[in-house]
């Protein structure tokens, strides 16, 4: 019987951890909560931006366009979020973000 035991065990700990390898595998964005303001908004984009590399936010390059602070906001968020390991806490802002399962790469945008 302990040996039965052991045997279902270490099986159920498998199945498991094979459920938590694949649920972490979800990729997910950070963006700018559609309802935050502009000076949330900016306070935002200096953050990450002081934290994390944000020149493809510069004029000419790849996610300059639309320039607006949401657009810039979003992608200076989620290149902090991604960089600090994709946590819940790191796309909080205040409570000015939200975590998206729907990439949100436009163009020759791509989110990382």
């Amino acid at each position: 019987m302990a040996k039965a035991t052991l045997i279902l065990f270490l099986l159920l700990s498998h199945i498991s951890v094979g459920t938590l390898v694949l649920a972490n595998e979800q990729k997910t964005w950070c963006v700018a909560k559609p309802s935050s303001d502009s000076k949330t908004l900016e306070e935002n984009i200096n953050y990450a931006c002081s934290q994390v590399d944000c020149r493809i936010l510069q004029k000419g390059c790849t996610c300059f366009s639309p320039d607006n602070l949401m657009n810039h906001a979003s992608i200076a968020m989620n290149l902090y979020y991604q960089a600090k390991g994709r946590n819940q806490w790191n796309c909080h802002f205040g409570n000015s973000a939200l975590i998206v399962l729907t990439d949100p790469s436009y163009g020759s945008c791509i989110y990382e």
